[in-house]
């Protein structure tokens, strides 16, 4: 019996977006089992703390298939990417690539980390041409701007996005009344 394959999409998911869903998909299409490390990242802002960014990964895996749901584990995670890896015994980093913008970030990060291990490769999936243009820094600008979320994320992940942000609204109107 051969070894399992195991990889690690990680991101900070903040807010996962229907980008971040067909790259998992698809990444489980190469890999036995996948690993969605939630990066707490907290040098970045996130809107969502990690906990609750987690909980909705968990949340948006919960309606994939069967068959894909069981192969994806979803853990946060606060060291090196190398070092989240071989702790949860992967042997392949997914990254995912919308633009060539992103690319040059990308390959100096693959090549940083396979400077740390060279045993774990780095494997980029090109995103769908329906999502390459969604990022989840635009999807936060436009909530935040009481934007319609919907084309870039689940029905879910956009009303907690709307009560984030609304919430946020009704208490700076009730103070300027």
């Amino acid at each position: 019996m051969s070894a399992q394959r195991i990889g690690v999409y990680p991101g900070t998911f903040d807010p996962i977006t229907n980008g971040h869903i067909d790259v998992i998909v698809r990444a489980t299409k190469i890999v036995d089992r996948l690993v969605v490390g939630v990066a707490r990242n907290a040098g970045k802002g996130p809107l969502f703390p990690t906990d609750e960014r987690v909980a909705i990964v968990k949340a948006e895996i919960d309606h994939l298939s069967a068959e894909v749901r069981r192969r994806i584990t979803v853990k946060p995670f606060d060291t090196l990417l190398m070092q989240f890896a071989l702790d949860n015994g992967a042997s392949v980093i997914i990254r995912g690539l919308r633009a060539v913008s992103d690319f040059e970030y990308e390959f100096q990060m693959a090549g940083m980390n396979s400077r740390i291990n060279s045993d774990v490769e780095t494997l980029f999936l090109m995103a769908s041409d329906r999502f390459q243009f969604i990022s989840s820094r635009f999807v936060k600008e436009i909530g935040m701007l009481g934007g319609n979320v919907t084309p870039f994320v689940s029905a879910r992940v956009a009303k907690r996005i709307a009560d984030k942000f609304d919430g946020g609204r009704r208490r700076r109107n009730h103070r300027n009344r």
